[in-house]
């Protein structure tokens, strides 16, 4: 009897990794089946044990091979199996804003770099139906020129391949006014996604693989980034894998979002920082510098409160530096980044009035501002806020992929259960993981100083961005805070 239950837990001991990620994967299954995501229960049913295989075949090919040169391979091949389902499955410019994005990446996929706007002004006043929440087709002499098939994408947004019957349309190609298209965001963000459309046309495909073209590319990407990333980095590698694969990061990655590119960036800068960190001393060459240096504002460009990265230099520890004149390369970095994000601030803020937001949105910089200055009790309840309802809201949105409102159009709904499990695991990484790296005080006052900044900054350019004049709906989300994420492990 104790011969077969010392079997049974030698068993158990060996496999434990196995029967974890197994009950894992069943409670997730489990806990987000409703009627109204279950219309085909085969195909989930698939799925699940897809994601089972995949996942198990990742932990077997780790715990068999060497973890720590092994792992970034294993990151790449994870996240690409895993995204490319996402991808797939994820219905119709469900994400975020995905058809605006989509719309840049298709006028990017001709070599636009810089969209055009076409109209007055005001153009957008009629170009927009605030009432009814959408694009008017009446006004086709305003916004972006694109193609006739983006309509395909807003016409049929949420909707899956299974209903509508349009995916199977090929790609029409006539001009087609859109009116939004993230004239504000950097060209280079969208060069995945705008080499995936091009596929889609140059092989006369069906409209749909434009958007899973798109994603797939954006994915590849980010997958590359990351195990790049993972390969580089000194320490902390599993910690880092974690954050850049929990479901709100992979959701965005496999998408034709910026943040694709954004979030890969962000892991990469935080790489270079903690090499910096714990590096040899008089180690760290100018060369090095001026590449974290121009990594963070390619990233920044995409999200500007994170032109606050640039300040982690300063948290280096002085003796990492080869000489004593780095300083003066430091300090011209950090210059040159805020002198161009400043600049990129101006345009972006001009070009943002481009869109639907400057309409639905009433938002009005000079008058928030005003605001403000008369109404100083507004500021502190911005400020209570910010610590209070946002951060709460946004602790419970790791798999709240959108909105975080249940009843609305888009895929917001409240799994608790997968969401804590999420973050204990996310806590268990952060305190028990087995790495005796020790970052001095200064680092870490330093970097939490960094994120403080940008959290606080992030929500400052929502309020003078998005929000209401006068009001505080912010309108944030936890995926605008992913790379604090890979920050908060030092």
């Amino acid at each position: 009897m104790n011969s077969n239950l010392n079997n049974v837990f030698s068993f158990l001991k060996s496999k434990k990794f196995f029967i974890i990620y197994m009950v894992f994967i069943t409670l997730t299954f489990f806990s987000t089946l409703s009627i109204k995501n279950i219309a085909h229960p085969k195909f989930e049913l698939i799925l699940y044990f897809i994601v089972l295989i995949i996942g198990m075949l990742c932990i077997n090919y780790y715990l068999n091979h060497n973890s720590d040169k092994e792992l970034y391979k294993i990151a790449f091949v994870a996240i690409l199996l895993f995204g490319i389902m996402c991808a797939l499955i994820v219905p119709i410019s469900d994400v975020s804003d995905e058809t605006e994005h989509m719309t840049r990446a298709e006028i990017t996929s001709r070599g636009v770099i810089f969209p055009h706007w076409t109209g007055d002004e005001v153009g957008i006043d009629r170009l927009f139906n605030v009432t009814e929440g959408e694009f008017s087709d009446e006004c086709n002499d305003v916004g972006f020129v694109s193609i006739e098939s983006i309509r395909f994408f807003d016409i049929n947004r949420e909707l899956t391949v299974f209903n509508t019957s349009h995916d199977q349309d090929k790609i029409n190609s006539s001009d087609f006014m859109y009116g939004s298209a993230f004239e504000q965001n950097p060209f280079y963000g969208y060069l995945p996604q705008a080499f995936g459309i091009l596929i889609a046309k140059l092989l006369d495909l069906n409209v749909i693989w434009m958007l899973w073209l798109g994603r797939i590319c954006n994915l590849i990407c980010y997958a590359g980034l990351v195990s790049y990333a993972i390969k580089k980095v000194n320490c902390l590698k599993i910690p880092l894998l974690a954050v850049a694969c929990i479901p709100i990061t992979i959701y965005q990655a496999a998408s034709m979002s910026i943040d694709s590119l954004f979030f890969g960036l962000s892991i990469l800068v935080v790489a270079y920082f903690i090499n910096f960190c714990t590096s040899k001393e008089n180690s760290i060459e100018e060369k090095q510098i001026i590449l974290f240096s121009i990594l963070c504002l390619l990233m920044a460009l995409c999200k500007l409160p994170y032109l606050a990265f640039i300040f982690l230099l300063l948290f280096v520890p002085k003796e990492k530096y080869s000489n004593k004149k780095m300083g003066i390369v430091i300090f011209s970095c950090i210059f040159l980044v805020a002198l161009i994000g400043l600049a990129f601030s101006s345009f972006s803020t001009h070009a943002l009035m481009h869109s639907w937001r400057s309409v639905y949105n009433f938002n009005n910089p000079e008058q928030q501002w005003n605001f403000i200055l008369n109404n100083h009790m507004y500021l502190l309840d911005f400020l209570q806020q910010i610590f209070t309802d946002d951060l709460s809201f946004l602790v419970k949105g790791f798999f709240n992929f959108y909105g975080g409102n249940p009843n609305g159009n888009h895929y917001g709904d409240n799994y608790s259960l997968i969401t804590i499990l999420i973050q204990i695991f996310l806590t268990i990484i952060l305190f028990t993981y087995p790495e005796n790296i020790k970052f001095d005080l200064k680092t870490r006052a330093g970097t939490f100083f960094t994120v403080l900044l940008i959290y606080v900054g992030t929500c400052f350019t929502q309020l003078f961005s998005w929000a209401y004049v006068g009001q505080l709906n912010l309108g944030i989300n936890v995926r605008y805070f992913i790379p604090l994420m890979f920050l908060c492990f030092q």
